[in-house]
């Protein structure tokens, strides 16, 4: 970073702890909720994947929704958020996985970069990774450069940290 002083990096991320607050959340509301007394559904998290088991497709919309409304309560984005199309499971169950999107993907950080530069701001954009460092002499510029990115209609949540 010879010729920039000042920087910071625009990433998409998950809260992973908010998203184990909400499914223990929507887990206590599974398991208090008469009209799911005595049927097959269940609810697995591992290695930040969430898999549903249904009895039927009513009662796996039942458990998206309340998985949801935790999810969106806690301050997960739902653009984040994505659920495979359910399939048959053991015996007659259906089954459904949900999966975070982290990070940002190249096609997608190459339009933001694109972006940044077709602004006309003096500042430098480039992909590492799956984020997109951001930077300039003038802090003026970067923060200009945040309200800018803020303000378009991206198809994923950004969050800007480092800022030096």
């Amino acid at each position: 970073m010879a010729s920039a002083d000042f920087s910071f990096d625009i990433v998409s991320r998950v809260n992973m702890m908010e998203v184990k607050n909400a499914i223990s959340q929507a887990q206590k509301e599974f398991d208090n909720r008469y009209d799911f007394k005595g049927s097959k559904c269940e609810m697995q998290y591992e290695k930040e994947e969430l898999t549903l088991v249904g009895d039927d497709e009513f009662r796996l919309d039942q458990m998206k929704d309340i998985v949801f409304s935790k999810l969106v309560k806690r301050g997960i984005d739902p653009r984040q958020v994505d659920w495979t199309k359910p399939e048959p499971a053991t015996g007659v169950t259906l089954k459904t996985k949900l999966q975070f999107k982290q990070g940002i993907a190249q096609d997608k950080a190459k339009e933001l970069t694109k972006l940044i530069r077709d602004k006309g701001l003096k500042v430098n954009a480039q992909i590492q990774g799956e984020e997109v460092r951001v930077s300039g002499k003038s802090k003026d510029d970067l923060q200009k450069t945040i309200t800018y990115v803020k303000g378009l209609d991206l198809p994923y949540p950004v969050d800007f940290i480092n800022f030096r």
